[in-house]
């Protein structure tokens, strides 16, 4: 641990949440002194106090004890550039448009990375007036199935969440050229052009 990062970090957040060494040191239970020697990197916090402090600070425990709370630029992008993650435990979508830290089920996620299906991976999509009609033969059995099909355009997301034990089967109003992104439980994440 880095007691100059931490503590560098507590002061910058402290302030971002208008709070005085003081207000924080009576929400923590500490000594306004105790703060501020944390501040200055001449001691750091005991590891009894992080999660309150994590939680009065709103940073995660990891950016916490790494010092580190890097703010994303600017995302004026695609959104055919989303990230996607999925719990491997609970099956929970997260999606974001940039970098993030993301935990469900107490573990962290990292995003998935999308291969570009090949022909026995492919949707078929039929054009019917205006949506795009989506089906695939994929086995929908409880522990292998397509768990979501999500259509990305520049700058729109849509989404159709899919159960096991249902055929795969789904609409999605065609709104111009994108990608088609879907999520096999057991293979992983899959691409194509729609």
């Amino acid at each position: 641990m880095d007691c100059n990062k931490i503590g560098a970090l507590i002061r910058a957040m402290r302030r971002e949440q208008a709070l005085t060494q003081l207000q924080l040191a009576a929400r923590l239970g500490v000594s306004d002194k105790a703060v501020s020697k944390w501040e200055r990197g001449v001691g750091c916090p005991d590891v009894e106090l992080l999660p309150l402090l994590s939680a009065e600070l709103g940073v995660d425990l990891p950016t916490l004890l790494s010092g580190d709370a890097r703010v994303n630029a600017l995302t004026g992008g695609s959104m055919k550039k989303l990230n996607f993650y999925v719990c491997p435990l609970c099956g929970n979508l997260v999606m974001a448009a940039a970098a993030a830290s993301v935990c469900c089920c107490g573990r962290p996620l990292a995003p998935l990375a999308a291969q570009r299906a090949d022909d026995a991976h492919a949707l078929t999509v039929e054009h019917i007036e205006n949506e795009y009609f989506i089906t695939a033969g994929h086995p929908m059995e409880k522990g292998h199935y397509l768990s979501f099909v999500a259509l990305l355009t520049g700058e729109s997301v849509l989404v159709r969440k899919l159960y096991p034990e249902w055929e795969v089967q789904t609409r999605l109003p065609r709104l111009g050229h994108g990608k088609l992104v879907w999520y096999c439980t057991q293979h992983g994440l899959f691409w194509q052009p729609i």
